[in-house]
């Protein structure tokens, strides 16, 4: 049910929003974050996250909510660009609860594929590792030794919403390298040195594909346990490709091998 307009930028609830977007520690300290856009809202509600509550500025484009659970509170645009953390989300902001995960949640198929990514910085490539996850149906992300959180604007919306879809933990690295060795499910680490073509190397079985920054690659923790060191070729004069490039690149190898054995059976 909407309530009256709010047409203050200093109400206490802009102002929560506000401190949300801005600061991973008030998110961390509430257990809330801010989501955007209708499309993005659609994909946390339909992937039942508890939405707490909802803003909508009429006066933009698009600018409704039909979500009847959830709380809604009507906006000024004045009010609302002061609470959007970007521009062109169509006059729809949410508030949503954190949700817990840990390793020991995850419900793995026969042969899991699994995408770890250890110490990646920018939301942005975390986001986009997102999309390509849940667009090559993985059964989970790891995220190790975290350098931003999962409710970072950025990774939100990079992700499309993606966030919500594709079970996400995150963890330290040597927890889990002890989950990916006591279930059977082979490592293969992402990098140039001492390694093999990618498409050598047989991805059908249970397989956790681990990436690292950009700028130093995987620790040698993640580097030793490996049971395969895999490499995309460069044809060109650089020696790397952006790490949410390589992950989509390596995630639709295993995509295809694995299509390829169920053709054969």
């Amino acid at each position: 049910m909407n309530e009256l307009v709010i047409s203050s930028t200093q109400n206490p609830r802009v102002k929560a929003v506000v401190s949300l977007q801005q600061k991973s520690s008030e998110r961390r300290r509430t257990g809330r974050f801010v989501v955007e856009g209708r499309r993005e809202v659609e994909h946390c509600v339909e992937s039942g996250w508890e939405v707490e509550s909802v803003f909508v500025c009429e006066e933009m484009e698009g600018g409704s909510c039909d979500i009847a659970t959830c709380r809604t509170t009507l906006v000024t645009r004045e009010v609302y660009e002061k609470m959007a953390y970007r521009g062109g989300t169509e006059g729809v902001i949410a508030v949503v609860k954190e949700r817990k995960r840990e390793l020991k949640d995850l419900v793995l198929g026969e042969n899991p594929l699994i995408v770890v990514v250890e110490r990646v910085e920018k939301p942005g490539n975390l986001g986009a590792i997102l999309r390509s996850a849940d667009a090559t149906g993985v059964d989970a992300v790891v995220v190790c030794d975290a350098l931003t959180d999962l409710y970072n604007p950025n990774l939100i919306r990079s992700s499309i919403g993606a966030v919500f879809t594709v079970p996400c933990v995150m963890c330290g690295s040597e927890e889990c390298i002890k989950f990916l060795k006591e279930r059977g499910v082979q490592i293969l680490t992402a990098q140039l040195q001492d390694s093999e073509e990618y498409y050598d190397v047989d991805m059908k079985r249970g397989t956790a594909i681990v990436m690292g920054t950009e700028a130093t690659g995987l620790t040698n923790m993640w580097r030793k346990v490996a049971d395969a060191h895999i490499r995309i070729p460069m044809l060109g004069q650089l020696d790397s490709l952006n790490v949410s490039v390589s992950t989509a690149v390596l995630l639709y190898e295993a995509v295809r091998q694995r299509r390829m054995e169920e053709l054969r059976v």
